[in-house]
């Protein structure tokens, strides 16, 4: 197989993707590998790389809001294979739209609110609070807030995240700033133990961790490989056919009335799963032979045409051709 990773600087030096380039060669694959942050892009010939068979499928690992992104749906538009499919991998990015979509697809989110500026959420019940605000372009628990009281939007009690501005905060009359680059997201907080519970799916197999949550940092813990609850794999699972994902992490809470979904990541890093670094490279060419499995979410426009049981059913105005 001939592969094409797209890493942003943030994960130079991470075993994932790192350990998996090194896995994939050593069995014998051709891996590329592009920095969409520090590489000069001829974005015009990417359809011809296409066209001349360069590369079997593209593979991202970059943050939220990276260039990435953009290079792998352009390739996805000229016919490329993209893992995880892009289409889904948009469908995860945006906090906000990740909302609609699995409440539309019948999974157990907070209600979930969106503004520019953190002050708007002082609009809300009393009851709603306390709250979790965070961007909506977010990774990594990064800017992850609670929010006890409405006035602490105003008063600039919500800190602004290292190198960007303050959420909700500042020295605005109207009291609060903008988001850095987006939207923010708030969802009423899910009383819960401060043990978040990890669960990452490798092609359709599930395995769960516990960690500690960025909302209890004080929390003693050590983050650990548990039995995965029935109920939470059911729902692990139905994200996937939601968003049409295959490499993916849930991050779920056990509250009061059960598992509620509060985070969905792609391509995650796998922490605590056995021989992750071989199940996700054989996931990894397993997609790139045959596509996903999955149908992408209904609520995104179609980029590109890739394999999968869905193909035939695309509208004919799809730009790009089956592999």
């Amino acid at each position: 197989m001939r592969l094409c990773f797209l890493v942003e600087e943030q994960y130079r030096h991470d075993g994932m993707p790192r350990d998996v380039i090194a896995q994939l060669r050593a069995w014998g694959h051709r891996v590329d590998v592009l920095w969409p942050g520090r590489s000069l892009i001829r974005m015009s010939e990417l359809s011809e790389a296409v066209a001349d068979g360069r590369h079997d499928a593209w593979v991202l690992k970059t943050v939220s809001g990276g260039p990435g992104l953009t290079l792998l749906e352009a390739a996805a538009t000229t016919g490329l294979t993209t893992v995880n499919d892009v289409r889904a991998i948009r469908g995860v990015r945006d906090k906000a739209l990740a909302a609609v979509i699995a409440r539309a697809g019948g999974l157990p989110v907070p209600m979930t609110y969106a503004a520019v500026r953190a002050g708007e959420f002082a609009e809300l019940p009393q009851a709603e609070f306390p709250l979790v605000v965070k961007p909506a372009d977010g990774s990594s628990g990064r800017a992850v807030r609670l929010v006890e009281r409405p006035d602490q939007l105003e008063c600039g009690a919500v800190e602004a995240p290292p190198g960007g501005v303050a959420v909700g905060g500042g020295t605005e009359p109207d009291g609060g700033a903008e988001a850095a680059g987006g939207m923010l997201i708030a969802q009423p907080y899910v009383p819960n133990s401060g043990v978040d519970l990890k669960v990452y799916c490798v092609a359709g197999d599930l395995y769960a961790t516990e960690r500690r949550s960025p909302l209890h940092p004080g929390q003693p813990m050590t983050e650990r490989q548990v039995p995965l609850p029935a109920e939470v794999a059911r729902i692990a699972a139905e994200v996937g056919t939601a968003f049409g994902l295959d490499l993916y992490g849930v991050d779920v809470l056990l509250g009061p009335d059960g598992p509620v979904v509060v985070d969905i990541n792609d391509f995650p890093s796998f922490r605590k799963v056995p021989d992750a670094v071989a199940r996700v490279s054989a996931a990894v060419l397993r997609l790139a032979r045959h596509g996903s499995d999955h149908a992408p979410a209904p609520a995104l426009s179609l980029i590109g045409r890739q394999g999968g049981p869905w193909a035939e059913a695309e509208t004919a105005g799809a730009v790009g051709g089956a592999r």
